[in-house]
């Protein structure tokens, strides 16, 4: 596999995904991300969008997660993993299931290499890119165990609400990639967009939703979210079941 650059096309939207959902952002990276990304993207990362070096898929076109991880478990997606701490948090207190974080920015991709090569994480994945247009062409339906989207874009303003995650359509497609029973834990200090999380996942019929519910306990607290809450920021998550 080559190595991840700005180069990539994190710009490329599929006629059927006119809007992105996240902030293109660019950061220059430290000499120990730039070694965690030499030394272990060729071991535990992929790009989304990268023809040349693909990633593993079935005869049929499909994500191959047992190549990928080298076992069959259930099978955890993150999408939007920040700076990576929860993601590695949350898979070393996890074994029994393998983790793919989806994340846009390569800082964060850099980070959170970091983090499983200082930890020896086996179970974990990073792919760099778009998660939806991932999800929607590759992801078999019914194949997730969890879904996390913490702290995503919360594009504050009216006019920008349209390109937020968490709304039908696009809800939509995570249920139909979650199994029954499977999970969609959202999280976000924006109060505004905890409400329309809240709403849009009760008024999914097959989805079994918890309100607005306080941090639980599997759930690390990240440095971004600590900023906030030191600053007197509510944070609130939405825990949603599919239940059909």
């Amino acid at each position: 596999m080559t190595l991840p650059s700005d180069a990539f096309r994190l710009t490329a939207i599929r006629a059927h995904e006119p809007l992105r959902t996240y902030h293109p952002r660019r950061s220059p990276l430290s000499q120990d991300r730039e070694d965690s990304l030499e030394r272990l993207w060729p071991l535990f990362g992929f790009s989304v969008h990268d023809d040349e070096h693909p990633y593993p898929t079935t005869p049929d076109g499909l994500l191959d997660t047992v190549a990928l991880f080298g076992r069959a478990a259930p099978l955890v997606v993150e999408i939007g993993s920040g700076m990576g701490e929860t993601t590695a948090a949350m898979a070393a207190a996890d074994p029994g299931r393998d983790y793919l974080a989806l994340e846009a920015h390569l800082p964060g991709i850099a980070s959170l290499l970091g983090f499983v090569g200082q930890a020896g994480l086996t179970n974990v994945r990073v792919g760099h890119g778009d998660a939806l247009d991932l999800l929607r062409r590759v992801v078999a339906p019914e194949s997730l165990d969890a879904v996390h989207v913490y702290f995503p874009d919360p594009w504050p303003k009216n006019k920008h609400h349209k390109r937020r995650l968490i709304q039908p359509m696009h809800v939509d497609l995570l249920r139909s990639r979650l199994r029954v029973g499977g999970t969609l834990h959202c999280a976000t200090d924006w109060l505004d967009y905890a409400e329309q999380m809240r709403d849009v996942l009760e008024a999914d019929p097959d989805m079994e939703s918890s309100g607005l519910v306080a941090r639980p306990a599997h759930r690390p607290v990240t440095k971004f979210e600590q900023r906030g809450l030191d600053l007197g920021h509510a944070v609130h998550d939405v825990i949603a079941r599919r239940i059909r």
